[in-house]
């Protein structure tokens, strides 16, 4: 992978944050995509030292949300900020420094081995006194994502959740200050999920933002600070799960009607759909 893009020494370097400190913020975000409004009128905040799980049904603007975080998609009116400063400020390489993305599906044209596709991640880095950290990041990446046993076989023979392990592992070794995965856990198995999870929660307690897209509302309710729920592109909710998960709220959303009881051991929300047989009126 060609690195010219990164080379220049004029980047500025991200500086750390003091926990609660926003990493990126939505305002009044209005995204449109061929010719439908996707997002409306967004506000969201993610701050240094916390895990936010966005969450809500098929199309409710989950994935344009996190790309919009990104600075992958443009706005129609509002504006994205990136520590501080509006998305424009930044250059592409300096945003590269400041946050890692990880889409829904990873495709490479070329057979790379596992710990070169790994290696990836370290791009932005070149040129940088970081880049001496290298080979230190990429260990540590791929033993976080478990995929240091297939470090030498090619990405294209891998299996679905082991490329999301690798592609994982790539944003890990990218060591950047925000984190943004969209449906990281979705060809994992329950093991895995798990895994995804508690190395958010890692990332999290060690000072980074990490805004994750969830389907499986048991996993947001473990393992997220905040969760933001999502309903025809605007936000329907925000804050901790024990007061988002409201039955009403997600019967509303997700169209279909729910229970939500505390897990007997750790309090944790659950989310339950209900079975008995009952219609549910919109």
């Amino acid at each position: 992978m060609s690195t010219s893009l990164f080379r220049s020494r004029a980047r500025r370097l991200p500086l750390p944050r003091p926990l609660g400190a926003p990493r990126a913020e939505a305002r009044a975000l209005r995204v449109r995509l061929a010719g439908r409004t996707v997002l409306s009128e967004v506000d969201l905040r993610v701050a240094a030292g916390e895990v936010l799980a966005l969450v809500g049904p098929n199309g409710a603007g989950k994935s344009t949300l996190l790309a919009a975080l990104a600075c992958d998609l443009p706005a129609e009116s509002g504006e994205v900020r990136i520590d501080d400063l509006p998305a424009a400020a930044w250059t592409p390489g300096e945003l590269a420094l400041r946050r890692a993305v990880l889409p829904q599906a990873s495709e490479l044209s070329f057979p790379f081995p596992v710990e070169d596709v790994v290696r990836m991640g370290r791009a932005p880095w070149a040129g940088t006194p970081a880049e001496d950290e290298d080979e230190e990041a990429v260990r540590e990446a791929m033993a976080a994502a478990e995929v240091t046993g297939f470090a030498g076989r090619s990405f294209a023979a891998l299996s679905g959740g082991e490329r999301a392990r690798v592609s994982l592992a790539r944003v890990l070794a990218q060591r950047t200050p925000l984190v943004l995965l969209d449906e990281p856990t979705a060809a994992l198995d329950l093991r895995h999920q798990e895994l995804v999870l508690r190395v958010c929660r890692a990332r999290a307690a060690a000072g980074d933002a990490v805004v994750v897209v969830l389907h499986d509302l048991g996993l947001a309710g473990a393992h997220a600070d905040r969760v933001a729920v999502l309903h025809e592109g605007r936000v329907a909710a925000d804050g901790p799960p024990s007061q988002v998960f409201d039955a009403e709220l997600l019967s509303r959303v997700y169209a279909h009607p729910v229970e939500v009881i505390d897990h007997p051991r750790t309090g944790d929300p659950l989310v339950i759909p209900r079975r008995d047989g009952q219609g549910f009126a919109v």
